[in-house]
């Protein structure tokens, strides 16, 4: 079974790393992308990923990365599920293998 994904699109908040209790360096980021198609009211939607850096890739991202700059991504797809209040919830986030600086 294969779990994959690329995303290309602006970075809208700057990563901030923190470190797990193992000292591995971690960060999130979060990547704005254009949907390749119009709503009926004739505008142009986004959405926003949220993605997973670990390690090496965490401590480059926050060197080179910051509001604005144009990223590929490629990652796998990793889902949680948890249980509050009585309710299922499901998630899903990108866990980022490679990150490819891109310019405007």
């Amino acid at each position: 079974m294969l779990s994959s994904c690329v995303i290309v699109g602006k970075i809208i908040k700057e990563p901030e790393i923190t470190k797990t209790v193992n000292g591995n360096s971690i960060a999130y980021i979060y990547v704005e992308t254009i949907r390749p198609f119009k709503s009926d009211d004739g505008s142009v939607n986004s959405d926003v990923f949220k993605i997973l850096l670990w390690r090496g890739i965490a401590e480059e991202c926050q060197d080179h990365c910051q509001i604005g700059s144009c990223v590929a991504i490629r990652g796998r797809l990793q889902s949680n599920v948890y249980v509050k209040d009585e309710k299922t919830f499901y998630n899903c986030e990108i866990i980022a293998e490679k990150v490819a600086y891109i310019s405007n």
